[in-house]
């Protein structure tokens, strides 16, 4: 087997399981140990940092070196990045739309037949429809990424949306990504209570504060970034029970239309009232509102609307009693 090819061998042989002893690789390459130890001398110039350790249980492991080294991927790990790297680009970051293309020629040009042809169409059967909204820059959310696995304070400058900035210090827990936004889920050491931050609107400074000792919030990180993302984007707020099992529901509701307990309560909102009545008939499913009031009232105004467009020919409407 010539150099270059053995060493590609080798390299897969890592990429599928990160810890091999000397006599096994020899084994799997059909060389001696001796060979090896070169082979992994010439992996470690070429960038790759191959970590050893001596002794019976000694052996070889890949870890991570000062630059990116060449990758491996297999059919399905090839698709799944350049699926990845095509979706990315409406994804809410500032820069990527153009990295990712970069990314994604680079990664095209060397995909196999087979690969390649499920990737294109795929590619071509699809719109992308690219957000509008706000982009968070790429290092903001990699350095709020780091201050949560570091378990260290964040201090930045927060620009509310009536465009007041105040200077925030907080212990940073999750980044949750909504599809159209980032959000930094983080305990507000000065309110003494968890706040939701769109990512957009924060200013990092430098240092970050001191490390601290990791709080829960009382519920999920998403469920809680979208029950305080409701409390402020919709007008009218509402509590609903939708009679339907948990499969269909998970279905028809977007992340954006509230948070849905196990119990079939669906917290949800809108602009208007009569808005909300017509998001919540559109689902299609029996439902029975807890609150507000008036939003009983909306629906009557509706069902007698509709029962009145249908004609004097049309079937009277049934009322369901209360449950």
């Amino acid at each position: 087997m010539e150099t270059s090819v053995r060493l590609l061998r080798l390299l897969s042989l890592f990429q599928a399981r990160p810890d091999w002893t000397g006599a096994e690789l020899a084994g799997r390459l059909s060389v001696t140990t001796r060979t090896v130890r070169n082979d992994i001398e010439r992996l470690r110039a070429l960038g790759y940092e191959v970590r050893s350790t001596s002794g019976t249980a000694g052996g070889y492991r890949l870890g991570s070196g000062a630059a990116l080294p060449p990758l491996l991927l297999d059919d399905e790990e090839a698709v799944a990045v350049a699926v990845s790297l095509h979706a990315a680009a409406t994804g809410g970051v500032t820069g990527i739309e153009e990295t990712a293309p970069r990314a994604l020629a680079k990664l095209h040009r060397m995909l196999p037949p087979r690969p390649r042809h499920r990737f294109e169409a795929l590619r071509t059967a699809t719109v992308a429809v690219t957000g509008r909204g706000p982009t968070v820059a790429p290092g903001t959310l990699t350095a709020i990424a780091a201050a949560i696995r570091d378990r260290e304070q964040v201090r930045f400058d927060y620009r509310d949306r009536d465009g007041t900035t105040s200077a925030r210090t907080a212990e940073p827990h999750r980044l949750v990504h909504t599809g159209h936004r980032w959000y930094l889920l983080a305990w507000d050491t000065a309110r003494g209570d968890w706040r939701t931050f769109r990512a957009d609107r924060v200013r990092l400074r430098t240092p970050n504060g001191p490390r601290f000792a990791p709080r829960h919030p009382p519920e999920g990180a998403a469920e809680h970034v979208l029950r305080g993302v409701a409390s402020r984007a919709w007008a009218h707020r509402a509590r609903v029970r939708l009679h339907a099992p948990p499969e269909r529901l998970a279905a028809l509701l977007p992340p954006a239309a509230g948070v849905l307990g196990e119990d079939g309560v669906l917290e949800t909102g809108g602009p208007s009232l009569p808005d909300l009545a017509g998001f919540l008939l559109s689902l299609d499913v029996p439902f029975t509102v807890l609150d507000p009031p008036e939003l009983r009232d909306v629906l009557v105004r509706l069902a007698d609307r509709c029962t009145a467009a249908a004609g004097p020919g049309a079937p009277a409407a049934r009322r369901a009693k209360p449950r």
